[in-house]
């Protein structure tokens, strides 16, 4: 198993953190891992993308032109992003801040009203979560208590009290991700 993937949005929606998390859940799961982070200096509000590589065997380069998923949490993401999935890949967004639909018809399309709910949830910080229990519903790479420990070694122990809800947010996204085409 190789998965291939890029998580893909504004600095502040969660971006690299979804990243991070999914990278220590697959450790947890003794699946060879690799996080490549980039962003640009604004931080918040400024593009910030991450590749992950999750694979049963060694990585051979954590630079990917071409992905099995592709995350796109903003308009910019989607354009650029979105002729990046390998035909018969997948292409989950958010649609909230989307304007132009995506129009490949050689790949899975999902949305998760990720934005909406977390609103709905009354905790904005919860967005990312939600996506990543999307992509979880959609391709289970890695387990749910992986996930969990990741998350917990991922957020500084002040924020540990948070785990619940993050996990409950997680949930929500398993059950609100739909099937475009």
């Amino acid at each position: 198993m190789v998965k291939e993937i890029i998580i893909s949005g504004f600095g502040g929606q969660g971006v690299l953190s979804m990243g991070k998390i999914l990278a220590y859940s697959g450790l947890m799961e003794d699946k060879e891992v690799s996080w490549f982070p980039s962003y640009g200096p604004e931080q918040r509000g400024g593009t910030a993308n991450v590749t992950v590589i999750l694979s049963d065997d060694r990585i051979s380069s954590p630079i990917v032109n071409h992905f099995d998923i592709v995350i796109a949490l903003n308009q910019p993401s989607l354009a650029k992003f979105e002729k990046t999935v390998k035909p018969g890949g997948i292409l989950i967004y958010d649609p909230s801040s989307i304007i132009h639909l995506p129009e490949r018809e050689d790949i899975s399309i999902y949305t998760v009203a990720a934005t909406d709910e977390a609103s709905a949830m009354r905790n904005n910080k919860l967005m990312n979560m939600i996506v990543l229990g999307g992509l979880l519903k959609v391709v289970p790479m890695v387990k749910l208590e992986n996930v969990m420990k990741g998350l917990k070694k991922s957020l500084p122990e002040r924020h540990h009290h948070l785990l619940p809800e993050n996990e409950k947010a997680i949930i929500r996204g398993m059950e609100i991700i739909q099937p475009l085409r």
